[in-house]
């Protein structure tokens, strides 16, 4: 009864743990960066009910197709382009952090197409 019992909780605990990973996986962007993105988007967009559900759209499609970790990559890549100097040229002409930059350009043009059009 007990080697039972003992099957039965071994068989759904890795099921269970890979539920929740897959949830976190799917909802791994904090709630601070969502919001941060959202009021950017409304600066650039407009500041209406429209343009909040727009942007709120656009955010969810970038992380169904973005892991958290590469937006905060590619997003730490774009600011440090913004700084001048020796020491970001890297960031300018790295092919890695190119790599990052297009696929945060390529989810933010897909979420453009299916929340803005």
């Amino acid at each position: 009864m007990i080697r039972a019992a003992l099957a039965a909780l071994a068989i759904t605990l890795p099921g269970a743990a890979l539920a929740q990973s897959v949830a976190e996986r799917l909802n791994d962007y904090p709630t601070e960066a969502r919001a941060d993105y959202v009021f950017g988007c409304m600066a650039a967009n407009g500041q209406n009910r429209q343009v909040l559900r727009q942007c709120a759209c656009s955010i969810d499609e970038i992380a169904a197709i973005l892991p958290y970790d590469a937006y905060v990559e590619a997003e730490t890549v774009l600011s440090m382009r913004l700084t001048g100097g020796e020491r970001m040229a890297v960031f300018n002409s790295s092919v890695a952090a190119n790599t990052l930059v297009a696929e945060l350009r390529r989810a933010q043009a897909e979420a453009e197409v299916v929340c803005f059009f």
